[in-house]
């Protein structure tokens, strides 16, 4: 079994105890992100002004009904900037695989927040989606047994592969950070690793094009 990533990758092999652990960085997320930070630092120095003034209006004893309802959204659009600029700033945590005997104990970290531009049709669709869904990533963290690694498929997409494995009712996305010649090497170290049968296309190819 070749732990030895590919030259130029950014992924670490170590070891805890007799188990060898893969690292794979979660990058940095770009320097936009800083510069979206400071403008909604500024903004919410702004907010908090605005809310003061606003506030004491409310508690003067002749509230106006327009100005509580103003207040209302008021807050509500700070705390959304709030946890904006909290994901904007949150470290990244890397990702890893802990190579166990008997399974693999798997830690998605939590990846760095990215921009994402897109315009038009499906892709406006998939912008506003994935945009979601890196405000508030989920950590997974779970054991994948030898059992559920005979799943493990590097598959073809239109852009880029992908290497997939099911744990449970989960289809866990493994070194989604990574380049594809990565992520081939890591289908190789967990295929040996783990016994796992490699599905053919009727062509002797090791993909599964899905």
């Amino acid at each position: 079994m070749n732990l030895t990533p590919p030259a130029g990758s950014t992924i670490s092999v170590t070891t805890d105890g007799s188990d060898p652990v893969v690292t794979i960085p979660a990058g940095s997320g770009g320097v936009s992100r800083f510069f979206m930070a400071a403008f909604i630092l500024f903004w919410l120095g702004g907010w908090t002004m605005g809310f003061a003034s606003a506030g004491r209006q409310v508690l003067s004893g002749s509230p106006n009904p327009f100005l509580i309802f103003w207040l209302g959204g008021w807050t509500i659009g700070g705390g959304f900037a709030a946890v904006f600029l909290y994901r904007l700033l949150r470290p990244s945590v890397p990702e890893t695989l802990r190579l166990g005997i008997n399974g693999a104990a798997y830690d998605s970290g939590i990846p760095p927040f990215r921009a994402n531009y897109y315009s038009g049709g499906v892709r406006s669709y998939g912008w506003r989606k994935d945009q979601w869904a890196s405000m508030f990533p989920k950590r997974t963290v779970v054991t994948i047994d030898r059992r559920q690694m005979q799943s493990l498929r590097l598959r073809d997409t239109e852009t880029e592969n992908r290497l997939t494995v099911d744990a449970g009712a989960q289809r866990l996305d493994l070194a989604r950070n990574a380049g594809e010649v990565e992520r081939e090497w890591l289908y190789r170290v967990l295929a040996e690793k783990y016994g796992v049968a490699a599905p053919t296309d009727g062509f002797g190819a090791m993909r599964d094009r899905r």
